[in-house]
């Protein structure tokens, strides 16, 4: 297949960019499109303020409603208010209700991409946004287990479409080598999540007691009311589709640049034949795998870093504000890693080596004495920043490596589901509270382990995807061809 981009010309030079066959207003083709730097640049900026902003902090609330549980468990333990002690719940009934979220969550994650198509984005997402929100309060009204655990799967369920459909979006807005970068800054969004989320909590546990209620219950209350309200700002200012929200010249040239490289929203929905063709294309499934690796330290730093920080000996609201430094580095981390990325078109290589930094970082929590608090601390840090920084250069390659909008969506679903869904699940149970003393060795080796398997993985993608570019070119008798994206 030809492959079709649009490369930025010198203002100097003004010379021209020939792109064929690029859809109109009209619907009509329109042979030639020129353009300057400036014009290319004025649209990415025009898109990136429009769309980061919200996504980034829908992503940012959703975060926050789910991983706040981690918090509530210990908030107020010190008097025995924390949300563990007062819905009568053992460590592994409450281990059970963290997972039955991954249950709802890996149930849901492909009829959701789906529908976002459908229904349109913001309206899909702002109906999830208020879901959640409403679901993330009534947590603070539970009183056992069991109820815990209800209210627990529904908010999976609310908001399994979540991630993987704010990647889907973002495919019908960006090239390929814009994407890993964008999927950072939202993605970051959850670092601030979970940084904010500590200092939140040592905020809110100062409130126990008030009017009558716990400090966990106001938590729950406190963050799940934003993303209610903010679902109507989804619902009027994110943008669908470039060729809807769009006009004129920006739209011509929003729609040039995408002609070959993103989904269109007048493509059709997905067919049985493009799900048996996604479902059979047995690369992609060394991106699931890797993506599965990299969920359990992503899942269990998210749930227990406050428990692990408390292994520390940071006590009660110390241990909230002390989550704040690991989640602080990694933002930055993976923001820096993404576009490095796909600056170099080196996603692979990124996501393989920053694997191995954060297993580093966690063979380091694992081996040193459980009383050498500070370095462990710092082995920390290593650790939740080399975990995130893998993602995002993950999820572009995968999108850069699918050609038709209903395979992305599939795709991302797909990926996203093994990975966020199943794959998070054992991160549920390795930080064991019976192996606090000791410094969780459980829960360090077993993340290690799973973040060596992303470096081994991914190294092996990168080779198989440059040994397909030799075959191409080779067949290609000297014509352009789509590579597969490294």
């Amino acid at each position: 297949m030809a492959a079709d981009s649009i490369n930025e010309v010198s203002a100097e030079k003004a010379a021209q960019d020939e792109l064929r066959d690029v859809e109109s207003a009209t619907n009509e083709y329109t042979p030639t499109l020129t353009f300057t730097p400036a014009e290319h640049r004025a649209l990415l900026w025009r898109q990136d303020l429009t769309i980061l902003p919200l996504s980034a902090t829908i992503y940012f609330l959703c975060y926050l409603d789910r991983s706040n549980i981690g918090n509530a468990r210990i908030l107020n333990s010190s008097t025995h208010n924390d949300m563990q002690t007062e819905i009568g719940a053992t460590a592994y009934q409450f281990n059970v209700a963290l997972m039955v979220f991954l249950v709802g969550y890996f149930a849901f994650e492909v009829p959701s991409n789906i529908l976002l198509k459908k229904l349109r984005p913001s309206r899909w997402l702002a109906f999830l946004m208020f879901s959640w929100g409403a679901v993330t309060m009534g947590l603070g009204g539970v009183h056992t287990f069991a109820a815990t655990a209800g209210v627990r799967f529904l908010l999976g369920a609310v908001e399994a479409g979540l991630f993987p459909g704010l990647v889907y979006y973002l495919t019908f807005w960006y090239r390929h080598d814009e994407r890993s970068v964008r999927v950072a800054l939202i993605l970051a969004s959850a670092t601030l999540g979970g940084a904010f989320g500590g200092a939140i909590a040592y905020g809110v546990g100062h409130m126990n007691g008030a009017r009558g209620l716990s400090g966990w219950r106001w938590l729950f209350i406190l963050e799940g009311a934003p993303s209610c309200l903010s679902a109507l700002l989804v619902l009027l200012f994110l943008p669908d589709y470039p060729e809807e929200s769009l006009k004129g010249r920006q739209r011509e040239l929003a729609l040039a640049r995408l002609r070959v490289e993103g989904s269109k929203s007048r493509d059709r929905s997905m067919t049985w034949q493009d799900a048996k063709q996604t479902l059979m294309d047995w690369r992609l499934y060394g991106h699931y795998i890797i993506y599965f690796a990299v969920s359990l330290p992503f899942s269990s730093l998210s749930l227990f870093t406050p428990s692990i920080i408390a292994g520390l000996h940071y006590v009660d609201l110390d241990a909230q504000l002390f989550t704040v430094p690991p989640w602080a580095v990694a933002y930055v981390t993976q923001i820096v890693v993404a576009y490095s990325a796909d600056r170099f078109n080196a996603r692979g290589l990124h996501s393989a080596a920053f694997a191995l930094i954060g297993a580093a970082g966690f063979i380091g929590s694992a081996v040193l004495p459980p009383d050498a608090y500070l370095h462990r601390y710092g082995c920390l840090i290593v650790a939740a920043a080399g975990s995130f920084a893998c993602i995002p250069p993950m999820l572009g390659w995968l999108t850069s490596n699918v050609r038709t909008t209903a395979a992305v969506g599939l795709a991302i679903a797909i990926n996203v589901s093994i990975g966020a869904g199943i794959g998070q699940m054992p991160g549920v149970w390795i930080y064991k509270a019976d192996e606090q003393a000791r410094g969780y060795p459980t829960g360090h080796w077993v993340n290690a382990a799973m973040l060596l398997v992303v470096a081994v993985g991914a190294l092996g993608l990168r080779v198989l995807y440059g040994h397909r570019n030799k075959k191409l070119l080779r067949e290609s008798g000297g014509q352009e061809v789509t590579l597969y994206k490294l």
